[in-house]
């Protein structure tokens, strides 16, 4: 799978990769990545450009578990 909108990145210690997510602010996802500095309750984000990234910024959002 590459990296596309939806993609993000998980601890899966906490969160196992292959789960469909519902982040406010931000839509439907899977963890489909291991960032390297993504720990504990921190998820990343894929976005299209470093601006799109800038502009969103750093966030605390509701997370939903789907599945």
């Amino acid at each position: 799978m590459g990296l596309t909108r939806g993609i993000v990145a998980v601890d899966p210690s906490v969160i196992p990769l292959g789960t469909h997510l519902y982040i406010e602010g931000y839509g439907y996802a899977v963890a489909a990545d291991i960032g390297s500095k993504v720990k504990k309750n921190h998820i990343d984000l894929f976005m299209i450009s470093p601006k799109q990234a800038r502009d969103h910024g750093i966030k605390q959002a509701k997370v939903y578990i789907l599945n």
